[in-house]
């Protein structure tokens, strides 16, 4: 199938991109569900939730690196994934109370339906053995995500976690079955399509940062100290946006040459479930601080405030560690600083907190501007190895 053996980057499409628009819906109501829930539990069932959407996003997005969305089936396969996606997303507010029934159903229905899908398409050899091995792996985590939405209360969280688990151990091990291993070397993938839709999906994360802030400073009284937290949360979110575009070019090369794409692929897709997922944390964060900038900031606020950037950097120093084999000392430096700024500030007013949080993502991200572009860019791709 001429889909599949052609690794060459193509164009995101129109319809790829309306497909997204459900998920900038679902980003919205993952960020509106952990400020309305801002404790462990609530933390939890957001991070439940978050991964669940990510995997349909994710999935259907390498579905789509496989089989183009010129494709009359794919085009036919996205829009029943988009209707199936935006009753999940939907549900997202009360999928811990009266809609898991909704939330579930639509999940699965996505997963499995689009894995057959999938298998009914004729694509070669390597990925249709591949996808036999993650339809098993949706189908044996599928009761956990039922018998959890049939229970209630803390028990539906500990099924639907126990149900996650197993899909991230699937993800993260290229769905092993016993005695079958297959070699992804070679194998023909669109790599820098899958790369180019996550950027994409980044940028979503990043426009619910802007709405969110743009919201907060809305509702709130046109103050000095509003003007100065909406501003200092803006200045983080241009930060974050450079430290993950500034030298971005550097992954398309190496999506370009490497003889391991889907290897590479998996890389991305996970790192960038990571990333995303600290978006939408400083995006909760920064909504707190602009609604109550002068009270203190708490430990709460400043999980929120310095973990999402954190999250966001450690991934990006472990994706550039994965495919290149190097570490920046910059990014190796600013973890722990966001870690010990983030302790003594949650006696201050939220407003300091702030700044010092927004000021250690701005000074990496001056920092890395200066660096030479030629430093540590031109190594040769390291030999790929077996992705599964």
């Amino acid at each position: 199938m001429e889909s599949t053996s052609d690794p060459a980057r193509r164009e995101v499409t129109p319809l790829e991109l309306f497909f997204d628009l459900v998920y900038v819906f679902a980003i919205g109501q993952l960020s509106h569900q952990l400020l309305a829930h801002p404790t462990w539990t609530g933390a939890a069932q957001t991070l439940v939730l978050y991964l669940a959407v990510y995997a349909a996003w994710a999935y259907t997005t390498w579905a789509v690196t496989l089989v183009p969305a010129e494709d009359p089936r794919t085009r036919r396969m996205l829009l029943a994934v988009m209707l199936a996606g935006l009753f999940m997303n939907a549900a997202i507010p009360r999928a811990f109370g009266d809609a898991g029934w909704v939330f579930v159903a639509a999940f699965l229905l996505i997963h499995i339906g689009r894995t057959v899908w999938l298998l009914t398409v004729g694509l070669d050899e390597v990925n249709q053995e591949h996808f036999v091995r993650v339809l098993v792996w949706f189908v044996a985590a599928a009761p956990l995500w039922l018998t959890g939405a049939a229970v209630g209360g803390g028990a539906r969280l500990a099924w639907w976690a126990a149900a996650i688990l197993v899909e991230l151990a699937g993800t993260w091990t290229a769905h092993p079955l016993p005695g079958r291993r297959l070699e992804s070397r070679q194998v023909g993938f669109a790599g820098g399509h899958l790369l180019e839709r996550g950027r994409l999906f980044v940028i979503i994360a990043l426009g619910e940062t802007v709405m969110t802030t743009g919201t907060a400073l809305t509702a709130a009284p046109y103050e000095p100290m509003t003007l100065l937290t909406a501003g200092v949360a803006l200045t983080g979110t241009v930060a974050l946006f450079w430290l993950f575009f500034s030298r971005s070019e550097r992954v398309v090369r190496h999506y370009e040459r490497t003889e391991d794409p889907m290897r590479a692929g998996r890389s991305g897709v996970i790192s960038l479930m990571a990333t995303v997922a600290g978006l939408i944390t400083a995006a909760v964060a920064d909504e707190r601080v602009i609604a109550h900038p002068v009270e203190h900031a708490g430990i709460t606020t400043n999980l929120l405030l310095f973990g999402g950037p954190a999250l966001f950097i450690a991934t990006q120093t472990w994706h550039g560690a994965t495919l290149f084999d190097d570490l920046h000392w910059s990014r190796l430096l600013a973890l722990p600083a966001l870690v010990i700024a983030g302790t003594v500030t949650s006696a201050a007013p939220a407003y300091l907190a702030a700044v010092a949080a927004a000021a250690i993502v701005v000074a990496l991200a001056a920092f890395e501007e200066r660096r030479p572009t030629g430093d540590g860019d031109t190594e040769p791709i390291p030999s790929a190895r077996p992705s599964d």
